[in-house]
Parts: C-alpha cells; structure tokens; sequence
C-alpha cells in the first residue's frame, strides 16, 4: 500500500472516535482470512451535525471517496494509480489484501480490510512486506496454526501496528515517531471499541491457558476485547495473563 491510501487509514484513525470490530477464521487446511471493519459512523453524524448548510455538500473524505465499496485488492488499487511492483513476494501478497469503503445515503461510514486465505508462507511474505508499507493489522494473525491447533502467544494481544501507523504519520503528514506517551493517548481517546473474534471451522474441543481478554463465546469462537486502560497504564494488573494459550480443535 502506498503512501495515499496509509494516510487515507491514518488520517481515520486520527480524527475520529471508531469501533474496529476484526475476525479472523481459521481454516482446516492451515490458512486463515483476517477481516477488519472500521466504523466511523458516529462521528460522521457528529461531524455533519457541527457542518453548516452552506458546506453540506462538500466532500469531507476526498481520498475516503475513491475507495471503491466492493472489496478491491491492493494490487489493483496500485495498478489503477500506475504504480506497479516486480518483486513476486509483494506481488502475491498485494493480489489477497484487499480493502473497501462503506456509504450511508453517500457519505462514507467506515472501511474494511481483508487478507483472504492467507497460509504460513503467505504469513511470513506479509511480515517483510509491512517493514515497507504499514497496515492496521490484527497481530494475532501471526499466532501459529496448523489446521488443528492454535498457538496463542498473548504478546501479540496488542495493537503495534495500529500505533505504528498513529506514530509514524499525524494527519499533517508530519513525524511523530518516538512519541509513546501522545500515541497511546491518542488511542485511548479516539478508539471507543477494539475487539476480535477468533473463528474455527471446526468444533473447539479444549482450551488450555487462561487471559482476562479472552473469552469463549461458542463451540467455534473465543473473543479478544482489549482493554486500552489496561494495556497502557503499567500499575494496571491482569488477574490471568498466561504468556501461551492452546486452542485444539476437532
């Protein structure tokens, strides 16, 4: 992803309160498919509420307004633009990202990223790949799965590549990097809800581990809600925080 659609995500991130709700499913022949919706509805309606009649119809979202809202592949978007890449690696994986934007009465509401049907080698092509483009990624998707059995390490129960994304860009375009202290305010102020939901095709059959942001919601789904208070505030103590958790299905 180019420099345009990073700031299109970064400059979301940063002017609004939003509700990231993400999914990742887990396949049974090892690949899984992340999905990540973003909605800024709330704060459009506070927005146009605030907006005189006279700038009613002025486009707030310039870039926002160009995403397409059918699921588009990165691949496409760049190519759209004249901008192509020969490296293979980059190539597949710009082809099973793909991203939209979603309206009300024609104004944008939110957006989604998806990485569909991503497998372990697809996994560690993607890892390379965002040390050049940054992308608000889940990072649980680098858990280990093997179409049975999922390893949680709960060190990717974080939002790295959210605050990367924060810290590295403001909405001016200006560096803030090194600044933890702004960016984690920032998120604690702007994000209402992060959660994600963990899926399996097959039936859950035993869970072993234990962490106060995950819990079971079915026979094929556990739930991760973070919680930024916690997260950011060093004398906050969880009362179960086990390093690894196994999830084994049917």
């Amino acid at each position: 992803m180019k420099k345009n659609l990073l700031l299109l995500l970064i400059s979301l991130f940063v002017l609004q309160s939003c509700v990231i709700n993400s999914e990742i499913v887990y396949h049974k022949d090892a690949a899984s498919t992340m999905l990540t919706d973003i909605d800024m509805k709330e704060f459009m309606k506070e927005m146009k509420a605030m907006t005189p009649d006279s700038l009613q119809n002025k486009k707030e979202f310039g870039d926002m307004d160009k995403l397409p809202t059918t699921w588009t592949s990165i691949y496409e978007l760049e190519k759209k633009e004249g901008k192509t890449t020969k490296d293979p690696d980059s190539l597949r994986i710009m082809k099973k990202i793909f991203m939209k934007s979603s309206k009300e009465n024609n104004d944008p509401v939110g957006f989604s990223l998806k990485l569909d049907h991503f497998t372990q080698t697809d996994y560690k092509a993607l890892n390379n790949f965002t040390k050049q483009e940054t992308l608000p990624l889940e990072q649980n998707i680098y858990n280990l799965w093997d179409g049975k059995t999922l390893t949680i390490d709960t060190n990717n129960f974080n939002l790295k590549s959210i605050k990367e994304a924060l810290s590295k860009q403001s909405p001016d375009g200006q560096s803030e990097a090194g600044d933890d202290g702004k960016t984690e305010g920032m998120m604690m102020m702007f994000f209402k809800k992060i959660e994600t939901t963990l899926k399996f095709e097959g039936k859950i059959k035993s869970i072993t581990g234990k962490h106060d942001w995950l819990k079971q919601v079915d026979d094929h789904s556990v739930k991760i809600e973070y919680d930024l208070k916690s997260m950011f505030d060093k004398g906050e103590k969880l009362q179960n925080a086990d390093k690894k958790i196994i999830i084994i299905t049917e």
